[in-house]
């Protein structure tokens, strides 16, 4: 259903420190690269969802918006609890440690963090034990 998702940077070198290291831990293959945008997914599949990281294209000041959110999903919490220590460790904020929301359903485990340029992402894992 998802193609791919952008969300907006104000400094791509930023973003390529921050994400390159948390979607290498994910697995994701950088797929794409100039010098207004870079993307990761699987370059062996298209039909993986990318995600981009870019200037906007109408030149002004990227704005990170209340309420918006990237989820990306595993299948254990020890990953989520890496990549949330990754970001920390890149230049990320903390918005909610690594921990279970039973508020969210029986097995939801997440961290969310914000990326240098206010973007929320969240790591998440249905089915902790």
């Amino acid at each position: 259903m998802i193609g791919y998702t952008m969300i907006g940077t104000n400094d791509l070198i930023k973003s390529l420190r921050f994400y390159d290291p948390l979607m290498a831990a994910m697995d994701l293959d950088q797929c794409w690269r100039d010098g207004q945008s870079v993307s990761w997914g699987k370059r062996a599949d298209e039909t993986t969802p990318r995600f981009f990281v870019g200037y906007p294209f109408d030149g002004k000041a990227a704005t990170a918006g209340n309420g918006g959110m990237t989820a990306f999903l595993f299948d254990n919490a020890a990953i989520v609890d890496r990549l949330h220590a990754l970001a920390m460790q890149n230049g990320g904020s903390d918005e909610g440690a690594p921990g279970p929301r039973p508020h969210y359903g029986a097995g939801f485990y997440g961290a969310y963090v914000r990326d240098p340029d206010g973007n929320k992402l969240a790591f998440v894992c249905y089915a902790a034990g």
